[in-house]
């Protein structure tokens, strides 16, 4: 028996959209939370190729939602790690690994392989350039979200040039330190496990025809009530003014800086500062449990959470530096240490310890 019979014989699906996702091409962008159970689902659909994008480590947090991984896999690749289950499960589907983070300088080469994009990111400045290179490269975006107890799913960018895209709901960016993510909130698993299962549904609904679609509209669903609602989305006139008019000026725009990392550098800069300080700290915010750690050089590890209880340990110190797994957590310690220490020199290491420039890649 063919491993898709059951699809074939489904009323208004059939064999023909059976054949729309074997030629088929998704880029799922995250093999987090929101990925791994839409990675999950369209590879066991039968969706031809499948681009896996994520320079992320998996760390023991991960576990309770990102459902690919487990404790044999700490310390490894996310994206080569769900590549390498997928492809052990499926071999009549195409998996295209890229273990490393979506930027702008590799995002129109790797976007122009896929027809469809899944959005399985956590922070507003991969959120912004990936809305916005689908906008420019006509590419529709199934998009993803969660927070604490609910999340939200909509497909943009769905009827080409000119349809709804993430802008039209949010025009301006907010900056990453007002923003809490899941670190800090917290998540139940099944949630993300639910949206991202979601969002695999609507990729395939959107690849065959198959049902009405979320194409320029919202979900949104309440875990704990399991109440939803679908509301209708409509084009916001100041929109276009965040986007860039072509992909070559997408690529020369800092989104970082676009989404309020202003008191970021990179991590030559900040070595580059320790060095000629007299008095200078470098702090992890991250929780102890993450991973990786950062070797061969003096830091210290000390909890978003007890930033405030700690502060006066650095009353003395003439710069601060600090930084975490992304960069969104350390730009908030930033802020948070600001109030106690004004005018003293306090950044944030921009992308974190996952930055392609970070010490652990070299």
């Amino acid at each position: 028996m063919d491993r898709f019979e059951r699809q074939h014989i489904l009323p208004g699906f059939g064999k023909a959209a059976q054949e729309k996702l074997l030629q088929a091409k998704v880029l799922v962008i995250g093999a987090g939370g929101l990925g791994c159970p839409a990675l999950l689902y369209l590879a066991a659909a039968g969706v031809g190729k499948i681009g896996i994008i994520d320079g992320d480590l998996v760390s023991m947090s991960n576990l309770n939602r990102q459902v690919l991984f487990g404790e044999g896999d700490l310390g490894l690749n996310k994206a080569e790690t769900s590549a390498h289950f997928l492809k052990s499960k499926y071999s009549d589907i195409k998996i295209k690994c890229i273990p490393e983070f979506i930027s702008t300088d590799n995002i129109r080469a790797i976007l122009s392989q896929f027809d469809l994009v899944i959005d399985g990111s956590d922070n507003f400045p991969t959120r912004y350039l990936v809305n916005d290179a689908c906008v420019l490269m006509d590419k529709p975006l199934v998009f993803g979200a969660v927070y604490q107890n609910e999340g939200q799913v909509a497909i943009l960018n769905g009827k080409g040039q000119g349809s709804i895209n993430y802008r039209d709901i949010f025009p301006d960016p907010p900056t990453a330190y007002e923003i809490p993510n899941c670190y800090e909130t917290g998540v139940l698993g099944v949630l993300p496990g639910i949206i991202g299962t979601l969002q695999a549904a609507e990729a395939i609904k959107f690849i065959t025809g198959y049902g009405d679609t979320l194409v320029g509209k919202m979900l949104f669903y309440n875990l704990l009530s399991h109440q939803s609602y679908t509301m209708e989305l409509s084009k916001n006139p100041d929109s276009k003014k965040g986007i860039p008019s072509s992909m070559e000026a997408l690529e020369a725009t800092d989104y970082a800086v676009v989404c309020g990392d202003g008191d970021s550098i990179d991590w030559e800069e900040a070595f580059t500062l320790l060095g000629k300080s007299k008095n200078g700290t470098l702090i992890d915010v991250r929780e102890a449990d993450e991973i990786p750690k950062l070797k061969g050089y003096q830091y210290q590890s000390v909890p978003l959470d007890l930033l405030d209880e700690k502060h006066q340990e650095w009353i003395n110190s003439e710069l601060i530096l600090l930084f975490c797994q992304s960069g969104v957590r350390s730009l908030k310690a930033v802020k948070m240490l600001e109030k106690y220490f004004p005018g003293k020199k306090i950044h944030s290491i921009s992308g974190g310890i996952e930055a392609p420039d970070s010490p652990i890649y070299k």
